[in-house]
């Protein structure tokens, strides 16, 4: 198995980890968890916006919903961000520049065809993050 392919198993891996935790983020919470998402606490009316308990209720069990999912993306960029720097490694490592910029356009054009307009501003701060430094 060649190192890359070594890499892909390892990166599933910690992918399939971090969804495992971040859907049992609603019952059991990890450290990480709650470093990124900060202290559980009952939300009152006010704290949520709504006028009376049972929609502050709602409101405040989709923003735990919100906050695991969040840690499940910033997960994710930071593996992606991993990922991207051993791909430039390896490929200034063979001579080649650090960004491919055709690459580039087709996860543009990915984050474009999937989400519209903002998906090209996400996916541009995605490869801004992936980047590394010069």
């Amino acid at each position: 198995m060649s190192t890359l392919d070594t890499a892909r198993t390892a990166d599933t891996a910690r992918t399939a980890d971090t969804a495992r935790t971040a859907e049992t983020a609603g019952t059991t919470r990890t450290a990480e968890t709650a470093e990124t998402t900060g202290p559980t606490r009952t939300a009152s009316a006010a704290d949520t916006g709504a006028r009376d308990g049972a929609a502050a209720a709602e409101i405040s069990g989709a923003r735990e919903r919100i906050d695991a999912l969040d840690a499940r993306i910033i997960a994710l960029v930071r593996e992606r961000m991993a990922v991207s720097a051993r791909v430039q490694q390896a490929r200034l490592g063979s001579g080649g520049r650090r960004v491919s910029l055709s690459r580039e356009m087709e996860v543009l054009a990915h984050y474009r065809d999937e989400l519209g307009r903002p998906g090209t501003a996400l996916a541009m701060t995605l490869l801004e993050l992936s980047r590394g430094r010069a």
